[in-house]
């Protein structure tokens, strides 16, 4: 149980980043199947010819900025549809990684990761390795609250919530667009990076499917705790990666195979969507009608007038 947890704190990373596309732009993006892989393969590659992990983790990142980038550009200058863009960019990737990789496989058994320091230190698998992995994804949590709150992270929320609002403002939500896809993927990246650290190669087809995943843990983590403050969905995205993993490592333990994950994440999905709607968790948004506040953030308001973590118009403001 605890390689799970260890697992769903890895993928934090990704769910941030679908969580960043997903809610705060509004915008399907599919090319987090084809991103996760190219992080990987970057990674491995830097790895095993004798560079810095470090490094690669971070050219990991880069080429996700880049895909990222390649999407949004599809999307806002090419006039193509959000999904097909995803679809396209993900489907190039595919080549692009088998480029990079070389081969389908790269195997990372013998080589000095970020996590050797762990696995030398037999503490892989215990509470001082998910300490540890916990405080990282806590920086990059705190990151993505801070950019949030800036005046370009109030921008992409308005362009999410409303484009057209957001546009007569005098927002450029192209390039909103093109930023939040292209910071998503870089997440998303990274984390692929970090798993392929982690298990000790990188595959051709380990990022098959992983949008399935990522709108698990958003989904799940929204709907345990549903709050309109950034800084609670951004920790919950995080937790509903963890819950995610537990819950496939769950189903493994009680006799089902590893072929049957992916019908067991797309049950988990439809159930993370389906039970808000039965009311079996608290409905944060009517309490904040009844107290008179609120619902959501007021992205049209002034950027002086709002709270810099919810997003909420100050009192008396």
């Amino acid at each position: 149980m605890l390689g799970a947890i260890e697992l769903g704190l890895l993928y934090g990373l990704m769910a941030l980043g679908v969580y960043l596309t997903f809610r705060i732009l509004d915008f399907a993006d599919l090319t987090v199947d084809g991103s996760f892989t190219t992080g990987a393969g970057a990674c491995a590659l830097i790895i095993t010819h004798g560079g810095s992990p470090l490094l690669g983790t971070l050219a990991g990142f880069g080429g996700g900025l880049a895909a990222g980038a390649v999407t949004g550009l599809l999307n806002t200058k090419g006039r193509i549809h959000p999904l097909l863009a995803g679809i396209l960019t993900q489907i190039a990737l595919y080549s692009i990684n088998l480029r990079i990789m070389g081969r389908a496989n790269l195997p990372l058994l013998r080589a000095t990761t970020l996590f050797t320091p762990l696995t030398n230190g037999r503490l892989m698998g215990t509470g001082v390795s998910i300490v540890v992995l916990a405080a990282v994804l806590a920086v990059f949590v705190l990151l993505m609250d801070w950019f949030l709150s800036t005046n370009l992270g109030f921008a992409m929320r308005a362009t999410g919530d409303n484009e057209s609002m957001a546009r007569a403002n005098g927002i450029n939500t192209d390039t909103m667009k093109i930023v939040g896809l292209a910071l998503s993927n870089g997440l998303v990246s990274a984390s692929g990076a970090l798993i392929a650290q982690y298990q000790g190669y990188a595959d051709i087809s380990m990022g098959i499917g992983l949008i399935v995943a990522g709108l698990a843990s958003v989904i799940i983590g929204t709907a345990i705790f549903d709050s309109s403050r950034i800084a609670v969905a951004t920790a919950a995205v995080c937790f509903g990666s963890i819950a995610y993993r537990v819950i496939i490592q769950l189903a493994l333990m009680v006799g089902l195979q590893p072929n049957d994950m992916k019908l067991v994440s797309a049950v988990i999905v439809v159930l993370a969507l389906l039970i808000p709607r039965w009311g079996v968790f608290a409905n944060t948004r009517a309490r904040r009608r009844a107290r008179g506040l609120p619902a959501e953030p007021d992205v049209t308001a002034p950027i002086e007038d709002r709270d810099p973590l919810s997003g909420l118009v100050k009192p008396g403001a």
